[in-house]
Order: structure tokens, then C-alpha cells, then sequence
């Protein structure tokens, strides 16, 4: 009985041990700056206006509810071009000796 509950321990432990443990070296994907995340939320504004257009012509929005989205998402979508064009122009300022 004692050799079964010390078997137990044992793999339990390891369990603990293996679930709970670290490898050496994480790899966290490369790093963004704020100008990717900028573009990845620019192609996902300009995705959402797709198919709010496509919504609306098949009929399943009605117009006051796609003129009020259809006006926060180009709000938004002008906001981040204007963003990412001033970061541009920083980095190109920066780079000019």
C-alpha cells in the first residue's frame, strides 16, 4: 500500500511540476509597435464597413442603424490613417540627417 501511494505522490508531483514549469526560453512572437497595431486595426475597421455594406444590402440593417455605424467606423478609420501618417512622418523626420 505505502509503495502504490508513494507511485501516487511521485506522478503527481511530476504532473505538478511538468504542468506548472517553464521552459528555458518563451519565444512571444515578434514585437509590435504601435504603428502595426495601428494597421491591424485599420484592415479590421475596413473589414467591419464591408460587411456592414454587405449587411445592408441583403436587407438585414435598417438605414438609420447603417448611417449611425457606417459614421463611427469611417470616424475611426480616419483617425487611425491620421495616426499612422503622423507617425510616418515622425519616423521619416527622424531618419533624415
Amino acid at each position: 500500500m505505502t509503495l502504490g501511494l508513494a507511485c501516487g505522490l511521485l506522478l503527481t508531483l511530476a504532473a505538478i511540476y511538468y504542468i506548472f514549469s517553464l521552459p528555458g526560453k518563451l519565444y512571444l512572437g515578434p514585437e509590435k509597435t504601435r504603428a502595426s497595431y495601428l494597421r491591424e486595426r485599420k484592415d479590421a475597421v475596413y473589414e467591419n464597413m464591408r460587411d456592414l455594406n454587405f449587411e445592408y444590402r441583403a436587407g438585414k440593417v435598417p438605414d438609420a442603424d447603417y448611417q449611425s455605424l457606417k459614421a463611427s467606423l469611417q470616424d475611426e478609420a480616419a483617425a487611425l490613417l491620421a495616426e499612422i501618417a503622423r507617425l510616418e512622418e515622425t519616423a521619416a523626420r527622424k531618419a533624415k540627417p
